[in-house]
């Protein structure tokens, strides 16, 4: 069955953005991400007459499923801030974390000279900012945390977790048990909980 074009562009990013994940975003090229799909580098250009769009999209697409996988938006009938918040800690623990840490590393490096992925690195880093400073702001209003400044604290908090993941290239498996709960201490100590505040299996 012939697909529509939205779906054909659809099955192009799907393609791009599992590169990416796997192999770096140097690595998505049209004539890979063709061989992958089985068509000519001819149908991606048509798509994609700037493959810099391509790399841009599949790295975009992977931090929103990211963004949503590990803090999803707050709802009214959510769990809670708390919740989410250690959910969310526990899960940038694990290595399943690990693919998603290295495409940041490669994205920010890249961005240097890659001015339509540099936009949306930047969009990307601030819609992080975004969720985590909305999700603390819950949480004060649910008087579950205490913090004077969401974004701040999100911007803190997070620069932790970055910083924590650039060594995912290199010497990580040296460095994993000293970082493992540094930026957890940071967020209890940002939003004044108590020593294991932010572990999963807190009351």
């Amino acid at each position: 069955m012939r697909r529509s074009a939205a779906e054909r562009r659809h099955e192009i990013v799907t393609a791009a953005t599992q590169v990416a994940l796997q192999e770096g975003l140097e690595c998505v090229t049209r004539q890979r991400i063709a061989d992958d799909l089985g068509v000519q580098p001819g149908l991606i250009h048509h798509y994609f007459p700037v493959v810099e769009e391509l790399v841009a999209e599949a790295f975009t697409t992977a931090t929103l499923a990211e963004l949503d996988g590990l803090l999803p938006q707050p709802a009214p009938d959510g769990p809670g801030a708390l919740p989410a918040l250690r959910r969310f800690f526990t899960l940038i623990s694990g290595a399943e974390f690990d693919d998603i840490s290295k495409l940041w590393l490669n994205a920010r490096h890249l961005a240097r000279y890659r001015p339509v992925l540099h936009e949306q690195v930047v969009s990307q880093e601030l819609r992080w900012c975004r969720r985590l400073a909305e999700i603390i702001g819950e949480g004060v209003g649910e008087g579950a945390v205490t913090c004077d400044d969401p974004w701040a604290a999100a911007v803190r908090i997070l620069a932790v977790v970055d910083g924590a993941g650039a060594y995912i290239n290199t010497t990580a498996d040296r460095r994993a048990e000293p970082l493992a709960d540094l930026a957890r201490t940071l967020a209890e100590a940002e939003l004044k909980l108590a020593s294991g505040g932010l572990r999963s299996h807190a009351s």
